[in-house]
């Protein structure tokens, strides 16, 4: 399992973690989401085989939201 950490562009709103929340924890591979809304952090827990951090990423950008680091 690797964890991978998505800086985003500022979080505005409560709904914008359920919209990220709901759309990763639905895609295969991925077991854990944690948003940080202070920090406009995305920390996912993720099996590389079955989805990469790119994978992960374009979930994240297919909502709307810019990716502006990945650790």
């Amino acid at each position: 399992m690797t964890t991978t950490t998505f800086q985003l562009e500022q979080l505005t709103c409560p709904s914008c973690i359920k919209k990220i929340e709901t759309a990763l924890n639905n895609k295969d591979g991925v077991f854990e989401v944690k948003v940080l809304f202070t920090s406009s952090k995305v920390k996912v827990s993720h099996n590389e085989n079955i989805v990469n951090a790119a994978g992960v990423g374009k979930v994240i950008t297919d909502l709307g939201f810019q990716i502006l680091n990945i650790k």
